[in-house]
C-alpha cells in the first residue's frame, strides 16, 4: 500500500491552471487594448484616402476585420482545395 503512494508521481501545476491568473491575465490584455487605442482619441490624424480613417480607432478596427477576412478565406480555400483521405492511393 506504501509503495503505490510512493510510485505516484507529483502533480505539476502550471501557471495558467490557475483561474485567477488567468483573469489576471485577461484584464492585463484588455488593459493593454485600451491603452494602445486611448492616443488615437487625442492625436490629429493626417488622412490621405478618406476622412474615415481620422475615426478613434480605425486602424484597430481595420486590421481586426482583415485578419477576420485572411482566416474565412483560407477556411473556404482549404474546402475548396481539399482532396479525398486515398488521393494517392489510386
Amino acid at each position: 500500500m506504501d509503495t503505490e503512494k510512493n510510485n505516484k508521481k507529483p502533480e505539476v501545476w502550471n501557471w495558467f491552471d490557475h483561474p485567477q491568473n488567468i483573469r489576471r491575465l485577461k484584464i492585463g490584455f484588455y488593459i493593454v487594448l485600451v491603452l494602445l487605442v486611448l492616443p488615437d482619441l487625442f492625436m490629429h490624424k493626417h488622412t490621405l484616402f478618406s476622412s474615415v480613417e481620422a475615426w478613434p480607432g480605425f486602424y484597430a478596427f481595420f486590421g481586426f476585420v482583415a485578419c477576420v477576412v485572411i482566416i474565412l478565406v483560407s477556411k473556404l480555400l482549404g474546402f475548396a482545395l481539399k482532396k479525398p483521405e486515398d488521393y494517392y492511393d489510386r
